[in-house]
């Protein structure tokens, strides 16, 4: 198995064709296309829908031969977070077409860009409110960190439908294209990230990001012991 674009044919699809049409538009504007690809052209909806198919793509192998199989308690917990995430999506859909119609009697799907915007933005602002009322309640209590109900409040299933979306967005978009995004490795040509050929060549040590992130590879204590 290649970072090339995996065969995406037997994947099982979880939206309908509105619900795909919809979300792929909405990631449209999360990175939208300009100079350079967006979402669209990175596949970033094939990535999703991957994700969303099951329990079969969530751990790609080291070696690049596949996905780890998961099983008993395991594989629960995640069957239990990708139901839930899917209901995030499915309620996602019906909040933007409700608001598109409400206020452009369209469907999300056929306003323009700009309106397009203008309704992801107010259907984000309840996110946004609630983590200015977290600030806020944090500065009041003398700096002492407010603990939320639910500790992890970074992971997925805790996230809004607009927050969600935006992770997923990124995720399809620079994740390695075995994952099912990054088609033709367009999100890493954006940021100029070469890439390795597989993920069997960052396995076995053959390939490293070292020299992408690094312009001296010798380490600071190694270089003043040296001297």
């Amino acid at each position: 198995m290649t970072s090339q674009q995996p065969d995406l044919a037997s994947t099982s699809r979880f939206f309908d064709d509105h619900q795909r049409a919809t979300i792929e538009a909405a990631m449209a504007r999360i990175i939208p296309t300009d100079d350079t690809p967006g979402a669209v052209e990175a596949g970033t909806i094939d990535f999703l829908e991957r994700y969303l198919s099951g329990i079969d793509y969530i751990y790609a192998k080291p070696d690049g031969s596949g996905f780890e199989e998961l099983s008993g308690k395991r594989a629960d917990a995640w069957r239990q977070r990708v139901e839930i995430v899917r209901e995030r999506y499915v309620s996602g859909v019906r909040d933007l077409d409700e608001r598109a119609r409400a206020a452009h009697d369209a469907d999300f799907v056929d306003l323009t860009s700009d309106q397009q915007d203008g309704v992801l933005r107010d259907l984000e602002l309840p996110d946004q409110q609630q983590e200015t009322e977290l600030a806020k309640a944090e500065a009041t209590l003398y700096g002492a960190p407010v603990e939320p109900a639910l500790q992890q409040t970074s992971a997925e299933v805790d996230l809004g439908f607009v927050p969600l979306l935006a992770l997923h967005t990124r995720q399809g978009f620079y994740a390695d294209p075995i994952y099912g995004g990054n088609r033709n490795r367009v999100g890493w040509d954006v940021i100029g990230f070469p890439g390795p050929a597989s993920l069997a060549e960052v396995h076995s040590g053959r390939y490293s990001t070292l020299d992408y992130f690094a312009d001296d590879r010798e380490h600071p204590i190694a270089k003043e012991e040296a001297s």
